[in-house]
């Protein structure tokens, strides 16, 4: 057999350092303004972050830092953690991003898995650090990204990001590295157990940034100033510090100040045309515009997930304040854009209504995702927008296994996603349901499993189920239903008080309910779903009074929302496994 006739094409790897070199050589002079920790406005431009980046890269191999080596953050959107992402992928070594809301039991385990040697940190996670140190034995230095005079007084001893990148000149060339070795790690929330680590390669996260860009998905330009408001910590902020330089993109960077007023204010400050986060934070952005009669005067489109985006905030956006709301799906193990709603020429002349059934679904696929849903019986079922099973995907920037594991979580060569889905002749992806019961509230996963456990352990709780029940703000928040124990007796206020320091406060339930028994299958499995379906009326305190947030949708859109299909949202997505 005639072997194939192989191109002629030169052998460039694709790596992460070329997006930023792109930047700094074609848009050099493009500003990215970071809303800096310590209080001011940061400016610079893609030329100086190259040449910073480059420091740091120089200050990590004066620190014997290795190809493979991973080097963790703890870090807010800014300038010092966008020379991070560059400056260790540059030199080989791995960037690996962690959520600092997580519990610091969760953030301990993450920290030891990956094996990190050295940890970056934004200076308000000083108490944190003091905290995990002792219990990091691998960890061979803390990094405060400040300067001196800013390093906090802390128990750890910490090296200072400023004083550390001071003796070198940037004057440094990216090393060639294998475009398939490892970039960036990032984890799962742990909702089922601990978190698991989604270890992405330089190919993948070039791919994904190329199909990001793309006009069929976040559409970049060097024409659009882009604020990414989901945290670079979660999930590489859907891919956004990728996205921005390869399409030469200003980028501003808002730090820990995501309150409306401040959001608002950066976004009409620095012409913002382009924005991207979770429902939570945008209720509070335009509740502030409702509020203070403001109006965007950039801002064209914005992607929202995470959740689902409400419809009440679609609407919103859209009909008020004339911005596009992209509403978008993924997972931390797709990189994590899975899926975006952009319409075709054709579906933008449909009725109104029509239109607008489209948009609150989850949309198509990006270019290098792939994917399917199947019945029990693992055969692809149709594509009619009808039938329903689990969604399954395929790609290049999605895992082949989890970090550190063994064995693959793949089924024929697709990963199951653990979502229930319907997919139309055009394509468009539609969840209806899930295949566990995490619940998601305000963009982030809650444990249900962890929520009961923690109930049963209280001496007066013989059973206790969480489920998942609509919020107006939230999405969604925990409910906790539980049998008492014979002639035993605790209250709804007790029991919620015995969550303290046994979570992070976000988990605690807002309401319980108590009844006698709670619905089993003949295996002695509980049905959630008839919980979910018995409670899915029920009013939380804290649903009562959101009710008068401007933005908060009414009972029959929460009650729609809680008993038809759950949307769920972009990278936020955590493995359910």
């Amino acid at each position: 057999m005639t072997a194939p006739l192989q191109g002629q094409m030169m052998d460039v790897p694709l790596t992460v350092s070329a997006l930023l070199t792109h930047a700094a050589r074609f848009y050099g002079s493009v500003e990215i303004v970071s809303r800096r920790i310590e209080g001011d406005l940061h400016r610079y431009t893609y030329r100086d972050c190259e040449r910073r980046a480059k420091q740091l890269a120089q200050a990590l191999l004066g620190l014997d830092v290795q190809p493979g080596e991973r080097i963790a953050t703890l870090a807010w959107n800014g300038y010092r953690h966008l020379e991070a992402y560059y400056g260790t992928t540059g030199i080989g070594a791995v960037c690996h991003t962690i959520n600092p809301r997580l519990f610091p039991d969760q953030i301990v385990f993450i920290i030891n898995d990956a094996q990190d040697s050295y940890v970056l940190f934004d200076t308000p996670f000083a108490p944190l650090v003091d905290m995990l140190a002792p219990q990091c034995p691998h960890v061979r230095g803390w990094i405060a990204l400040t300067d001196d005079a800013h390093r906090p007084d802390m128990r750890t001893p910490v090296l200072s990001y400023e004083t550390l990148l001071a003796p070198h000149d940037g004057a440094f060339d990216w090393p060639r590295i294998d475009e398939r070795s490892a970039s960036y790690l990032c984890y799962t929330s742990g909702t089922t157990g601990h978190p698991k680590g989604a270890l992405y390669s330089h190919r993948s996260t070039m791919l994904h940034a190329y199909g990001a860009a793309l006009p069929n998905a976040l559409a970049l330009s060097a024409r659009d100033v882009v604020l990414p408001v989901v945290p670079m910590f979660h999930v590489n902020a859907w891919g956004i510090p990728h996205a921005a330089p390869l399409a030469g993109a200003k980028l501003v960077l808002p730090g820990k100040d995501l309150d409306g007023r401040s959001l608002h204010e950066l976004m009409e400050a620095e012409r913002v045309t382009f924005s991207a986060g979770v429902p939570t934070v945008y209720l509070g952005l335009l509740a502030h515009m409702k509020e203070t009669g403001a109006r965007f005067s950039s801002l064209e489109r914005t992607v929202i997930g995470g959740s689902a985006c409400p419809p009440a905030m679609l609407r919103t956006f859209e009909d008020d304040y004339r911005v596009e709301v992209i509403h978008a799906w993924g997972m931390t193990e797709m990189s994590p854009l899975g899926t975006l709603v952009k319409l075709t020429s054709e579906e933008a002349q449909r009725p109104p209504l029509v239109r607008r059934a489209l948009r609150e679904k989850q949309g198509r696929a990006v270019f290098s995702v792939d994917m399917k849903i199947v019945g029990d019986d693992g055969q692809e079922l149709p594509w009619d927008g009808v039938a329903f099973g689990d969604l399954h995907v395929r790609g290049p920037c999605v895992i082949d296994r989890y970090y550190g594991a063994d064995t693959s979580p793949l089924i024929d060569g697709w990963f199951p996603t653990g979502d229930v889905a319907t997919l139309d002749p055009d394509g468009f992806l539609h969840i209806t349901d899930r295949s566990k019961d995490v619940i998601k509230s305000g963009g982030e996963w809650i444990s249900s499993i962890d929520v009961e456990n923690i109930a049963i352990a209280h001496p007066a709780v013989a059973e206790a189920a969480c489920v998942a029940v609509a919020h107006p703000r939230w999405t969604e928040r925990p409910l906790l239903v539980v049998v008492k124990r014979p002639h035993a007796d605790v209250t709804r206020d007790e029991l919620l008080a015995f969550y303290t320091d046994k979570v992070v406060r976000w988990w605690i339930p807002d309401d319980v309910v108590f009844v006698d028994e709670l619905p089993h299958t003949a295996t002695g499995k509980l049905q959630k779903l008839k919980l979910r379906e018995q409670y899915r009326h029920h009013r939380l305190p804290s649903a009562l009074a959101a009710d008068d947030c401007p933005l908060a949708d009414s009972t029959a859109d929460a009650d729609a929302r809680a008993a038809g299909p759950v949307h769920e949202g972009i990278p936020a997505r955590r493995s359910r496994r």
